[in-house]
Parts: C-alpha cells; structure tokens; sequence
C-alpha cells in the first residue's frame, strides 16, 4: 500500500515515516504544492494530511482532489481542537482525523479500518466463495480460479473500493487510465462485459445515465 504524507513538522514526520515504512510506502512532503503534483504523478492508497502546512492547507488540498475525481481515503492529522475544522474535513472529503499529540499506534489502527473499509488489503473477499487477489489479478471460488487482465482487476478494485456509490465512466476514465491511453466506449463496454461473465454481473451494476456500481 502506498501512502502520501503531507506534514510540515520536521521532528514529526520523521517518526511518521519509520513508523510507517515498517508496513507501507511512504511519499512524505512539506508543500501542499508538492503534495497535489505528487498526487498528479503517482497513485496512492491512502492520504495523510496536516491541516495546517506553510504553503497552504491539507483542507482545500482534498477538496481540489475530490474535485477531479480523487477519492483516495483521506486522514487529516491537526493539532486544531475547535471542531469548526473536523467539520471542514469531513466537508472536504475526508475518512477520518486524529489530533495531535496522537499514539502511532492509534493511527495504524486507523489505517487498517480504513483498509477494511476500502478493500485497500491484498485479497478481497467479493463475495461468498469469491476472493480477489489484487497483486495477482485472481480470482478465486469454490470451483475455478481464473486470472484478470490488468485493466480489468484495477476496474473492478476501483468499483470494489467506491462500492457505496455510482461511479462514472468519467471517473473511471481519469483514475484507471493514462490520458494518453484513453480508451473507446467500447472498450470500456467490452471490459465490462469481461468482468461480468468472470464474476457475475449480479456484481456489477450499470445505472443508466450515471456509471457502474459494484453490489
């Protein structure tokens, strides 16, 4: 899992990064700036953010990301009490915040709910007898086991991780694909119709006028 460290603390994103490089990859930056070219250049599992860095703030840093489709989970990290800003950050898009001074070990827990919740752990379960290994683009049941193409098991763990809402082609155009390998509607049709001969298409939903939804 690969993980995007915005945090402006010298003495306090060393600790973070040896802790979490224990587990995870970690990309850590002082800019917000930085932190949003990054997030151009890289896909990431997971964000930490400060709420307060000098060039900015980790607040309107998500709500530009959200804004282009990035719905990568999202932690904030702030020394702020005044709730005003736990507001601000669920408002911006956010799944979770600590504040400071906080154990390392109630952050990692807080990293693995958010694994729990969004598939982000090796193997999925999709369904009952139906497990999905993201490293290896399998997928087995009770009776086969058969393997995706790449494009076809980042489609279907981008639908698994957003599986609480309908997701646009659009969308997924911008987060599975390079812009300069934008595929055809039919491409992305015959994907589609890929992915649900392999695991039913009970599981994958298309919501006329409005994307795809995994169930």
């Amino acid at each position: 899992m690969k993980i995007l460290l915005l945090e402006d603390d010298t003495a306090l994103a060393t600790i973070l990064v040896d802790y979490l490089e224990d587990e995870y990859e970690v990309v850590q930056t002082y800019s917000m700036k930085r932190a949003l070219s990054l997030s151009e250049e890289h896909k990431f599992d997971l964000y930490i953010f400060d709420i307060n860095v000098p060039d900015g703030d980790g607040i309107s840093l998500l709500k530009e990301l959200r804004a282009f489709h990035d719905t990568t989970p999202t932690i904030f990290i702030t020394a702020f009490s005044d709730t005003k800003y736990l507001k601000s950050a669920f408002e911006s898009g956010a799944n979770d915040f600590i504040k400071k001074p906080f154990d390392l070990e109630e952050l990692g827990q807080r990293i693995l709910n958010i694994k729990r919740q969004f598939g982000l752990g090796n193997k999925i379960e999709l369904a009952v007898d139906m497990l999905f290994n993201v490293e290896t683009h399998k997928i087995q049941t009770a009776s086969k086991t058969y393997t995706l193409t790449h494009k076809e098991s980042s489609f279907l763990h981008y639908l698994y991780k957003n599986r609480s809402r309908v997701v646009s082609s659009d969308e997924l155009l911008q987060n599975i694909w390079e812009f300069d390998e934008m595929p055809s509607d039919d491409a992305v049709r015959t994907l589609i119709k890929n992915l649900r001969k392999q695991i039913g298409k009970e599981h994958i939903l298309n919501v006329r006028g409005e994307g795809y939804k995994f169930e």
